[in-house]
């Protein structure tokens, strides 16, 4: 079997498919060698002094974990300078970056979530790496107002997966590929050429301590799967939450399951718990291209117009099967 490298999967992507311009290659590479360092310095942990409390919060009033602010920095110091970015958004900065003066600006405007699942690190569960790249529209000031297109404007959405082995999951509207990082080599190797999204399952990821405030659309579903084989649905399903975005909806894209973080009414400010721009948004375009649907129940996330930078909503996806009868139960009731 022929050794793919990430470098050469992007270039036959440019090359032979026109899929890519050149610019956007090179980003995609900028955002990988960031990824690289993250992995380093969350595989450390303890030794490299990194976990527990930063002491600070960010723009959502959350706490912010130390890895939270070093990912956070290593992904603004990593990108600045490259001449791709317009400017950048990070799920921790209430603000857009804006690129220094002293770098050449680009085209591309570059959003991620840098350690989603940080909850978890202290207690060493997989944690990731979330990313989306736009481009700033033509003319317009690299501020707030050019970060906030729909999601079907995306032209390139991927997330990292730090685990037993650090993965890299990517498209550029071409499929859903994935890479393994070789350690040894510091090379990323192409291990799933193809990845999709079964249309069917018998697996789910919800936060089940929420149930007493979820819409009676999300109680009803889940409902019928606990009934199992003796429920409506004639069959058992098993549920998994990892707390992690990244890991549960890896788990979906390798074997199929529906991930749901739905509105709920515990707080009526939010109407959704999950970030548009960061989560939502650039795995919405994963799961699409992977064969899977994704929605707030009543829209299709990636047709949602963007209100503000830091907006949230709620996030169905997955088995398209079970993501349309989700929004099926949303309309009926």
């Amino acid at each position: 079997m022929r050794r793919v490298t990430l470098t050469q999967y992007l270039i036959e992507q440019q090359r032979e498919h026109q899929q890519i311009p050149v610019n956007l290659r090179l980003q995609i590479e900028v955002v990988a060698r960031a990824v690289k360092a993250i992995s380093v310095n969350v595989g450390k942990g303890a030794i490299a002094g990194v976990l527990g409390e930063a002491g600070t919060d960010n723009i959502q009033g959350e706490a912010q974990k130390q890895l939270d602010v070093v990912a956070n920095e290593i992904l603004l110091l990593s990108n600045e300078w490259g001449g791709h970015l317009a400017a950048m958004a990070s799920e921790e900065m209430p603000l857009p970056y804006p690129i220094p003066n002293r770098y050449p600006k680009g085209e591309y405007l570059l959003l991620f979530d840098p350690l989603d699942g940080s909850s978890n690190i202290d207690v060493n569960i997989s944690v990731g790496t979330i990313f989306s790249v736009l481009r700033c529209p033509e003319g317009a000031e690299a501020d707030e107002n050019a970060f906030l297109q729909p999601g079907t404007q995306q032209v390139a959405a991927g997330y990292a997966l730090y685990g037993p082995q650090t993965l890299l999951v990517l498209t550029v509207g071409a499929g859903v590929v994935g890479f393994t990082l070789d350690r040894e080599f510091g090379a990323w190797v192409l291990t799933n050429p193809d990845m999709r999204i079964p249309e069917d399952t018998r697996e789910y990821a919800i936060n089940a301590s929420n149930a007493r405030f979820w819409d009676p659309a999300i109680q009803r579903y889940i409902d019928e799967l606990v009934a199992g084989k003796e429920g409506p649905r004639g069959k058992d399903f098993n549920m998994r939450w990892v707390a992690s975005m990244v890991a549960d909806v890896h788990r979906l894209l390798t074997r199929g399951g529906i991930f749901m973080y739905p509105r709920d009414k515990r707080d009526p400010s939010k109407p959704g718990r999950l970030r548009l721009m960061y989560e939502a948004n650039p795995m919405s375009m994963i799961v699409e291209q992977a064969g899977g649907a994704a929605s707030t129940g009543n829209q299709r996330i990636l047709d949602v117009q963007p209100e503000h930078l830091h907006q949230r909503v709620p996030v169905v996806l997955g088995s398209r099967n079970e993501v349309e009868r989700v929004v099926r139960y949303y309309s009926e009731a």
